[in-house]
């Protein structure tokens, strides 16, 4: 990612001293053990992130292992078999394609595939809606430049 916006999005994130905004950095074992876990690949923007930041507040919660208070306890992993134990029905390339870095507060889902793209997925009518094409943009989003 950008080096500029990881500067941005440090800048604000660490000025909070209480860990509310971010958590504990992702270790590369807690990642492996995830992506076994729940056989799917992350995407290198969303392993940059978590690696730096933990479960921290991008413009959106985004978990991972330890996040910051704000984000809640829930760890990638946890959200990714609710999701899957949930929607069971669904079809298993949709299961399998994608792993839940957020919700929305509403109940729904937010996901991400292993290229990277941000879904919300709508529970009520099962439908899914792109949001953003990779982690960048929604940072790029969620912390702007400012002049």
């Amino acid at each position: 990612m950008n080096e500029q916006l990881l500067t941005r999005v440090r800048e604000n994130l660490i000025s909070d001293q209480d860990m509310v905004l971010y958590g504990i950095p992702a270790t590369d074992e807690e990642i492996a053990n995830a992506e076994e876990k729940l056989n799917i690949k992350f995407n290198e923007q969303y392993i940059e992130f978590i690696k730096l930041f933990g479960g921290a507040f991008g413009g959106i919660a985004i978990h991972a292992f330890i996040n910051g208070s704000l984000v809640g306890k829930a760890t990638v992993v946890d959200l990714t078999q609710k999701f899957r134990e949930t929607y069971k029905d669904l079809d298993e390339s949709v299961l399998n394609a994608f792993y839940v870095i957020s919700d929305d507060g509403s109940g729904n889902p937010i996901l991400m595939n292993s290229d990277g793209e941000i879904y919300i997925f709508t529970h009520d009518t099962y439908g899914m809606e792109c949001l953003y094409s990779s982690l960048e943009e929604l940072l790029i989003k969620s912390f702007p430049l400012t002049h």
